[in-house]
């Protein structure tokens, strides 16, 4: 009893080094070892999009099927808790960029997307995270992550009106809405949760050797690039300046507790609660700064991408999943845990 109430005084020591010890984090740490010291490592621009296109593929299969399994009542909450956090974090980031980082709209805003949005790597990562505790998140977080894409295009309606307001740009929702689905993050989780939803046990059964067996080992291929790319980006970190190395670490700590705890309030266990906060934690990438650049070209990438990729990502896979998972367990009177 009094080795259990130990480990329980101190849970977060041991979920780091758990955390730090699996190989898809390991991969990272590589990619980043290999990026700041300029290694000639480095995956080819089309093996990049492939696998970015497989792990989001997997996930909306793999979330289709989970959703067709569950009853509509049991999804509701979750849907409505997502929905509120697509609108409060480019919300609560756009008025911290602004009232205290003194950012103007168009940057602010950008500020907003990215954050409002899902890093696909933190999801990959945490739902990997979640399944080696022994505490497996729900199928049904792909159609989360999908949801919350749309935090992109509240946050750009925001700059447009904010910019109405000063006599500058016009709101062309429509516009918005077509770039964001237009991406491939909400074309491959939407349709692939659609596929995954209609296929049959037999059809599953044929292409889940693919899709199931093969997905860590891309994964960890994935993350080996995404330390580089990340090593890379700390090189432009004198552009972000103190408020936003700060913002990149202490937004994502408040996301990720407000997530567990709403999520944990609604009902979901260790691992989904985990899982929807490491979601409210992470910043967008990939289909952000797309969105970003078509529709506020005059914001700076060197702020907003550099923040994201080179400050938030780092911190969450290497120290911010641990932390969101021990603060689900704890929740849960530390139950579920398998160290």
């Amino acid at each position: 009893m009094a080795a259990f109430e130990e480990s329980r005084s101190m849970p977060n020591l041991d979920l780091l080094l758990a955390n730090l010890l699996q190989p898809i984090v390991l991969a990272f740490v590589l990619g980043a070892i290999a990026g700041f010291v300029k290694s000639e490592l480095e995956l080819p621009e089309a093996v990049i999009k492939l696998l970015s296109i497989y792990l989001l593929f997997s996930l909306g299969l793999s979330g289709g099927r989970e959703l067709a399994k569950a009853e509509i009542t049991e999804v509701l909450p979750l849907l409505g808790l997502t929905l509120v956090m697509t609108v409060a974090i480019p919300t609560l980031a756009y008025v911290v960029t602004r009232r205290l980082g003194g950012f103007d709209i168009s940057n602010a805003a950008a500020i907003a997307a990215h954050y409002g949005s899902v890093s696909t790597a933190t999801f990959f990562a945490s739902m990997s995270f979640a399944a080696a505790m022994g505490t497996p998140a729900e199928g049904t977080m792909a159609a989360m992550v999908a949801l919350m894409e749309f935090g992109v295009i509240y946050s750009l309606v925001l700059a447009r009106l904010a910019m109405g307001r000063h006599g500058s740009g016009s709101v062309r929702v429509a516009e918005l809405l077509l770039s964001v689905v237009r991406g491939r993050g909400i074309l491959l989780l939407l349709g692939g949760m659609a596929i995954g939803a209609l296929a049959t046990e037999p059809q599953w059964t044929q292409i889940a050797p693919f899709y199931e067996g093969l997905f860590r080992g891309m994964l960890m291929l994935f993350l080996l690039e995404m330390g580089i790319t990340a090593a890379r980006q700390i090189g432009a970190f004198r552009q972000v300046g103190l408020f936003m190395a700060g913002f990149g670490v202490l937004m994502p700590l408040l996301h990720g507790v407000v997530g567990v705890t709403l999520a944990h309030a609604i009902g979901l266990g260790v691992g989904g609660a985990f899982v929807f906060g490491a979601i409210c934690a992470s910043a967008s990438f990939i289909d952000a700064p797309a969105a970003c650049r078509a529709s506020l070209p005059e914001a700076n990438p060197g702020i907003y991408l550099t923040a994201s990729l080179g400050v938030t990502l780092p911190f969450n896979l290497i120290v911010g999943l641990p932390l969101y998972y021990g603060y689900a367990r704890w929740l849960t009177g530390g139950a579920g845990a398998a160290l």
